[in-house]
């Protein structure tokens, strides 16, 4: 999976970021991405709300990164609440500028919408982008170590990661966790069905206590009881808090290597600090 701009031969790295809704916004991720793109990452990533409510967005962020640095940049694209008239002129606008990989997701609804629109899973939205356009798009799809949290069970969530895979996805990034041993199960278990595409697990840096709670209550990913108490009690104390998770972060990107994942891509929140700090530490700068 080595490209121009992979880190020299090393572990492929990449960055998600979401689309700002302001000038300052815009002026700090612009500072964001230029410090991580002296990492050399494979690529960077940008979000697309729910049902597309902020694909403006995602599509100006994704230009003004390729223009301004050269960095590959991946649009994420989301199918649920939409049609496929507006995902066919969305992929076209996308290819018109350039862009060659897409994260194709079936992303939530948004609040209020009854209809989940012309597709119902990420499968679809997969299938339909390769009848549309063949090859021209590498497509990443999303994977749950820990199993996405509307699924029934670990053996459905697995199966319809498969679909996505059988449609054409050619790799894929999971949902942060913070158990190593949960990533490795999951990637015996597709190679046990004969998935073979690239997984690479999801990182979300640890900065601030509450929000992580919240973020991972809402998408089904564990905190290990553990990590929580400690996190509860430098809630107060910032530094401390930044060090504790800085050191949970490097040493399970340590283990997940040692381990031959293929990768890493880091959930930057938009800032450049705590994840360069984690990237460096590793060796991979």
């Amino acid at each position: 999976m080595s490209t121009p701009n992979s880190n020299d031969g090393k572990t492929p790295i990449s960055f998600e970021f979401f689309p700002p809704r302001t000038e300052q916004g815009r002026e700090n991720l612009q500072a964001t991405w230029r410090e991580l793109a002296t990492l050399k990452p494979e690529f960077f990533s940008v979000t697309f709300g729910a049902g597309g409510t902020t694909q403006d967005g995602t599509f100006d962020t994704v230009k003004a990164i390729s223009t301004d640095c050269g960095i590959e940049a991946a649009p994420h694209l989301s199918c649920v609440g939409s049609t496929r008239d507006n995902i066919a002129a969305l992929l076209q606008q996308y290819k018109d500028a350039g862009i060659k990989r897409i994260v194709a997701l079936r992303g939530d609804l948004p609040s209020g919408m009854m209809s989940t629109g012309e597709f119902a899973y990420a499968n679809e939205l997969v299938s339909f982008i390769r009848e549309q356009h063949g090859d021209h798009f590498h497509l990443e799809v999303a994977a749950y170590p820990e199993f996405h949290p509307q699924a029934n069970s670990p053996d459905e969530d697995l199966a319809n990661f498969v679909r996505k895979v059988e449609s054409g996805a050619n790799s894929a990034i999971t949902q942060y966790f913070f158990n190593a041993d949960a990533y490795f199960d999951f990637v015996e278990r597709c190679e046990a069905v004969g998935v073979e595409v690239p997984i690479v697990p999801g990182i979300m840096p640890i900065t601030n206590y509450t929000q992580l709670a919240r973020f991972s209550d809402a998408c089904g990913a564990e905190i290990p009881r553990w990590i929580r108490q400690r996190l509860a009690a430098y809630e107060n104390d910032e530094a401390s808090l930044l060090a504790f998770g800085h050191d949970v972060i490097v040493e399970l990107c340590s283990e997940l290597l040692d381990g031959d994942a293929p990768g890493l891509h880091f959930y930057s929140l938009n800032k450049s600090g705590p994840t360069s700090r984690i990237v460096r530490d590793l060796g991979l700068a």
